[in-house]
């Protein structure tokens, strides 16, 4: 392991930048014996194209002790609502054996990780993977730092280490009873050799993980002192409002900036790229209204005259087509299906979905022809940097992104990065001068990179006692790899289609296993651009193969949760959330009135992002068709429970989310744009209608899973199965919304 001490860059300086927790642009990292602060690198494996010819060891995060006693503890991974931020810290602080109350947040830069030989690692916050991803390097951060403050204090008393006790901050010699800080120590210990060897604790000792800690972010949030990239202001900021062509594939063919150019406070009228116009204004409301004025005239282009019910078909087609990639197979299920006593199938359908994020695409750039600065809420720093670099025309090295809280992440602030690259191309107009880029609701509804359009065709071979012989999945539709990361799409098989149905490998595994089974896909890509969406393909892959199981049950009148666990033997920890999820519900027994309505449960289970997932939910439909979720247990088994606190937020907010898209999130396309513009015709939730939300965490240990994405996926598939058991009608196209559900 290796310590790091370096000259902090001239751009941390800037006198404009926000001082808020969390986003702190002093000075980060100067000399440790001159500030008398102690700051500790600890290794983290990083790929081999990240590291250069000689490189040392790759070091990654940062943990600072003051001699005022505050730990400040360094964070790539970007806090968006899910508590990342406080998870991590939590666990360094376990390592670390500090005072929990004294302990601060930062945030290095993209720019500084670049010029570091990327010792941070990855900024990249998605997947789930915030905490289980830098858990052991953070843990050993904290207990590396931990080691040299005990031996600073030894030497300084002239004992061995192993005779002293670090707790809460402070370091103790039973021997002779004295006692002495970390921050009296800090100076001392940050001269010492970092430790090669750094033990971590047994999780049996545990003081601070496992426990329900408050987060750190809190206080900021509820008072409004945080500041978000909506929210930020500095000397001389000018304002920008967008319109980008409403068609995907289109482009500017001409504007009238002489019709906006006289109104109050426009100081200039941009062309974006080839296919966007920004109003540039003293305050974003003219800038708003100047571009609302503004004439300009759109080259369609050629998707201009594709509707909803061509991309239906498109996918339709698909169901049947004779070439698709295989994502997962066992035997020969066509074979076996063609030859079984009878067959039951179906077809799903889910729809393209917007992020929605309660804070539209934001970004403030400054350009120079020197420099670029950008500070924006980001999932991914590092993929910030690129593109700010690329729209700003410099390298790398020159640019820096500052990273602020997020409004609402959910995938669309992670891999694409749109809305940096305008800002920086706008402000490129203005040299010197600082210019903030908010999207509207209706071009944030309306320019998003969507959930991923697909339909799904099961069917399943039964023999004459109605056991399954085989099952067949097709899925049919959008890849996003090959909308984001073509490169990552090999012979055509994008595996991030296949969430949740893998037989294998630990992130995202099919709970169920039949004598013989084939799942693939035939890829088809419309216009419309795809992205990362809370849960990712785990959350229809969920309701596909969810639902089609009640189906089987329904069919061969089988209980849905003895047919489960008849097909889950083999796959234990999937079925212990679900017999959790069952039980605590109450499953086997009928589920007491609300209101004089009959109430009926339905189940779903599944694994991604590393965690097992399962979810009881119980419903009532009146005699009109009026749906009402009253309840839902959920169990997950994310193996080491950081934050329990923090666990049972993370599932209740994944049931709203999750709830939303299922009752109300739909996209359409006519005339080659998206049809929605604003929540009036994108609802969420409201308040009154979220149901009661039971969570059991169960963690089993042995592994780190995540939390924020994979409950969603049982939200939708728990939800329609309990409609069926109320109703008799088999939902199997989503949204909701506009669905009749009056009794069969």
């Amino acid at each position: 392991m290796t310590a790091v001490h370096a000259e902090t860059p001239q751009d941390m300086a800037t006198p404009q930048a926000p001082r808020k927790p969390g986003m702190r642009r002093r000075s980060f990292l100067g000399s440790a014996a001159a500030s008398g602060s102690l700051v500790v690198g600890f290794h983290v494996p990083l790929p081999a194209c990240a590291q250069g010819q000689g490189a040392a060891p790759e070091i990654n995060a940062w943990v600072v002790v003051q001699p005022d006693e505050r730990v400040i503890v360094r964070i790539a991974r970007s806090e968006m609502g899910q508590g990342t931020l406080t998870g991590l810290a939590q666990m360094v602080a376990e390592e670390l054996e500090c005072d929990w109350a004294r302990v601060t947040t930062e945030y290095p830069t993209p720019g500084q990780n670049l010029a570091r030989n990327r010792v941070w690692g990855n900024f990249s916050t998605g997947g789930s993977r915030g905490i289980r991803e830098s858990q052991d390097y953070v843990r050993k951060g904290g207990a590396a730092a931990r080691m040299m403050l005990v031996q600073a204090a030894a030497q300084g008393w002239g004992v061995p280490a192993a005779e002293c006790r670090a707790s809460a901050g402070v370091i103790t010699h039973p021997g002779s009873n004295r006692r002495i800080t970390y921050g009296q120590v800090a100076a001392a210990a940050a001269k010492l050799p970092v430790p090669t060897e750094v033990p971590l604790k047994d999780p049996k000792d545990w003081k601070l993980v496992g426990k329900r800690l408050a987060r750190l972010d809190t206080v900021e949030k509820t008072n409004g002192s945080l500041v978000y990239g909506a929210d930020l202001n500095m000397p001389g900021l000018l304002n920008a409002a967008i319109k980008d062509c409403p068609v995907f594939g289109g482009k500017v063919r001409s504007f009238n900036a002489a019709a906006v150019a006289g109104r109050p406070g426009v100081k200039k009228v941009v062309k974006v790229g080839d296919t966007a116009v920004a109003v540039v204004a003293d305050t974003w409301w003219r800038a708003k209204t100047a571009l609302d004025a503004l004439p300009i005239d759109w080259d369609l282009g050629p998707n201009a005259g594709v509707q909803q019910a061509q991309i239906t078909a498109t996918l339709k087609a698909g169901l049947d087509a004779k070439q698709a990639v295989v994502g997962n197979a066992k035997g020969d299920a066509k074979a076996v299906i063609s030859k079984a006593a009878r067959k039951v199938e179906a077809v799903y359908a889910y729809p393209f979905q917007n992020h929605a994020t309660i804070e539209p695409m934001n970004a403030t750039a400054r350009w120079t022809p020197e420099r670029c600065e950008v500070w924006t809420p980001t999932q991914n720093g590092e993929a910030a940097l690129a593109a700010t670099a690329a729209a700003a025309g410099l390298p790398p090295a020159k640019c820096d992104v500052i990273k602020l809280p997020l409004g609402g992440g959910f995938g669309r602030r992670g891999a694409v990065h749109d809305w940096v690259t305008q800002a920086v191309l706008i402000a490129r107009e203005l040299p010197g001068t600082p210019v903030k880029l908010l999207w509207s609701r209706e071009e944030d509804m309306q320019h998003g990179r969507y959930h991923p359009i697909t339909q799904c065709k099961l069917t399943a071979g039964l023999d004459d006692k109605g056991e399954i012989t085989g099952l067949h999945m097709r899925i049919s539709g959008q890849s996003i790899l090959a909308g984001v990361f073509p490169q990552m799409v090999r012979e055509g098989r994008d595996p991030v289609v296949f969430q949740g149905l893998n037989e294998g490998g630990g992130e995202a595994m099919i709970g169920y296993s039949f004598p013989s089974l084939l799942i693939d896909h035939a890829m088809r890509n419309p216009h419309v651009p795809p992205g990362f969406w809370r849960g990712v393909n785990l959350n229809q892959n969920a309701i596909y193969l969810e639902c089609f199981i009640d189906e089987i049950a329904h069919d061969t009148k089988q209980d849905p949760l003895a047919l489960r666990r008849k097909l889950m033997a083999n796959h234990p920890k999937h079925l212990a959330v679900l017999n959790a999820a069952a039980e605590r519900a109450g499953w086997g027994r009928p589920a007491p009135d609300v209101g004089g309505q009959k109430v009926f449960r339905g189940l779903a289970q599944t694994h991604g992002f590393g965690s097992y997932v399962a979810a009881c939910a119980e419903v009532s439909v009146s005699r009109e068709g009026a749906l009402k979720i009253h309840r839902i247990v959920a169990a997950t088994d994310c193996g080491v429970a950081v934050n329990p606190q923090q666990i049972e937020a993370q599932v209740e907010g994944s049931f709203a989310y999750g709830l939303s898209a299922a009752l109300y999130g739909s996209c359409t396309v006519r005339d080659g744009r998206i049809e929605q513009t604003n929540f009036h015709q994108y609802p969420v939730m409201r308040l009154a209608q979220m149901p009661k939300v039971e969570t059991i965490i169960m963690p089993s240990g042995g592994f780190f899973g995540g939390v924020g994405e994979p409950t969603i996926a049982v939200a939708a598939p728990a939800v329609l199965n309990a409609v069926f058991a109320a109703t008799g009608v088999r939902i199997r196209r989503l949204p909701l919304a506009g669905q009749s559900l009056k009794r069969a």
